[in-house]
């Protein structure tokens, strides 16, 4: 552990299964909602950069996808590259596992945490254990898995334990200014922001009713004084989905973009108009040239 002296500022890469609160857990560090949430696994595809600053450092966390095992398409080979790049780039590496789960799909992201930095184990949704007592063998049995730096018990849904993470890791933090303005909060456009939050709109007032291979895309976005206009198609795999998404009357799309415009208009800190409509685009994420068209680069 480095000396405590001085600001400290770093990157941080959050990395773990699918499904374990990865995106939950950044929000909860950051202090305000930029990586989008559902029960849906694989709902993170990007990677997304969350920013937390106070007066003795500035920690910058980079939101990866869970590592898929499962599928093997363009999509997820593409969402696998981000997870792997990320570990290559980062100063220390927080592994979020769910409290008393831990299976195969948890031992193959071990495989791939480094050897030469911190990585720090965040054992995430301790407020759904009833039992507490069972939690102490679950840590010695995860301790043994792999040399954690610090192994810290959180709940990211109720703020549990955050600030007690926060503190492990900015011991492992490099001495140095801060890398970005004190008030940002993440390095991406609040065009991407826009269509990550659609996104999660049709995966929550969705669920399972539409697939996995579900994108959007901002056509147009304009800002007015503080007034957006934002333009957005939902794409879709089949032509047999476009009911679904729209529902009876237009009511489920109507309920996407208000919800949507609700938490924009939160986070943007203005009003916005937002017009939404639903696009076919056959196996797109069976489709390398596709699955970049649409932004899966990174």
């Amino acid at each position: 552990m480095t000396d405590a002296s001085g600001f400290r500022a770093g990157f941080i890469a959050i990395v773990g299964r699918p499904n374990v609160g990865k995106s939950t857990l950044l929000n909860a560090l950051v202090g305000q909602k930029i990586s989008i949430v559902s029960s849906k696994p694989q709902t993170t595809r990007h990677r997304i950069v969350g920013i937390h600053t106070d007066d003795t450092a500035q920690w910058v966390f980079v939101d990866t996808p869970g590592f898929q095992l499962q599928y093997r398409n363009a999509l997820n080979r593409t969402m696998n590259k981000t997870v792997t790049d990320a570990l290559a780039g980062v100063d220390v590496v927080l592994f979020v596992v769910e409290a008393l789960r831990y299976d195969e799909r948890d031992a193959e992201v071990v495989k791939l945490l480094p050897r030469d930095r911190p990585v720090i184990l965040a054992v995430n949704k301790i407020d759904t254990v009833k039992d507490k007592g069972q939690l102490l063998p679950f840590l010695e049995r995860l301790a043994a898995t792999f040399p954690f730096a610090e192994i810290v018990p959180v709940s990211a849904r109720t703020g549990s334990q955050t600030d007690e993470l926060l503190g492990a890791i900015r011991s492992y933090l490099p001495e140095g200014p801060a890398l970005y303005d004190k008030e940002d909060i993440t390095d991406r456009s609040e065009r991407f922001l826009a269509a990550e939050t659609v996104r999660e709109k049709v995966f929550r007032l969705l669920g399972d009713e539409v697939p996995y291979s579900t994108t959007v895309v901002i056509e147009r976005f304009e800002q007015d004084g503080n007034l957006r206009r934002i333009y957005a198609a939902i794409i879709i795999d089949k032509e047999s989905q476009k009911a679904i998404v729209i529902g009876k009357g237009g009511e489920k799309l109507k309920a996407i973009g208000s919800e949507a415009r609700q938490d924009m208009e939160r986070l943007f800190g203005g009003k916005v108009y937002l017009e939404l409509w639903v696009k076919v685009r056959s196996g797109w994420a069976d489709d390398e040239r596709a699955v970049k068209s649409l932004g899966y680069t990174d």
